[in-house]
């Protein structure tokens, strides 16, 4: 069994000083996705990710203390590859895969709109791009996991109120018929085929003590190709986690990557 977690610290120095390296550790993950890490290789230590027995491989936004990406892996990759080719999408630090001998692991951070109209059709032109993106990926490999932040309720059910939001960035209609039609070109959603219920959140705002009374978003996902939806042992959320506005998202897998069981 594998196991994969996806984690957006909301800047990875901030989270590290509330305990985030020792909460990786404890996880036992094998392969750790990390988005908005908001740091690059000078301004902050990722040996201590070394320290644990994980390599760090960062992709940093080109604007300081923005965005940005990384994997975290105790399994050496057999490559790496940093960004899609699609310039505005690189310089903002938004995916980067890391492949192994029978899956492909990308970690990936889909622009959020809620700052304006503007970024809202920079996050509809990302997901047009990824549709074509993901599915030259099929074409290549069967089994990927692509986790990360895709700022997106995908359903009713992943919004404490569906109501109210029908109108905002992250539940808005178009966004939500992107994510069913994209799910149907072969993507499963890991976390659904063994959660079903309700009140299961990884994204909480700071405002109004919405965490303790879990007014929260599930944005964060572990998507798998369909070649791997029954592979799955579990997959869960850890919403006792506190490094970040966000917590982080696991999935055990029944594979075996460079031969390790």
């Amino acid at each position: 069994m594998t196991r994969f977690l996806t984690y957006n610290v909301n800047g990875v120095r901030a989270a590290a000083r509330k305990g985030l390296v020792d909460w990786i550790q404890t996880s036992d993950a094998d392969v750790v996705a990390l988005q908005e890490i908001k740091a690059d290789a000078d301004q902050f230590d990722w040996g201590e990710f070394r320290r644990i027995g994980y390599e760090p491989y960062i992709f940093p936004a080109e604007k300081k203390g923005y965005s940005g990406v990384a994997i975290l892996t105790r399994i050496e990759p057999k490559k790496l590859v940093y960004g899609c080719g699609t310039d505005w999408i690189d310089q903002e630090g938004r995916i980067i895969r890391a492949d192994f001998d029978n899956c492909s692991f990308v970690s990936v951070y889909i622009p959020s709109g809620s700052s304006g109209d503007h970024r809202q059709e920079k996050k509809m032109e990302f997901l047009d791009f990824f549709t074509i993106y993901t599915r030259d990926l099929l074409h290549t490999q069967k089994n990927i996991i692509i986790s990360g932040d895709y700022n997106i309720c995908r359903e009713a059910i992943d919004i404490h109120d569906p109501v109210r939001n029908a109108t905002v960035s992250g539940f808005l209609p178009e966004e939500r018929t992107w994510f069913a039609h994209w799910v149907d070109e072969g993507w499963c959603d890991s976390f659904r085929r063994v959660q079903p219920g309700a009140g299961q959140y990884s994204w909480w705002s700071y405002r109004a003590g919405s965490r303790e009374k879990n007014l929260g978003w599930r944005i964060d996902y572990n998507m798998i190709s369909e070649a791997l939806s029954d592979r799955i042992g579990d997959a869960r959320l850890h919403p006792f986690a506190m490094h970040s506005d966000h917590c982080p998202l696991d999935l055990q897998l029944n594979i075996s990557i460079n031969g390790r069981p």
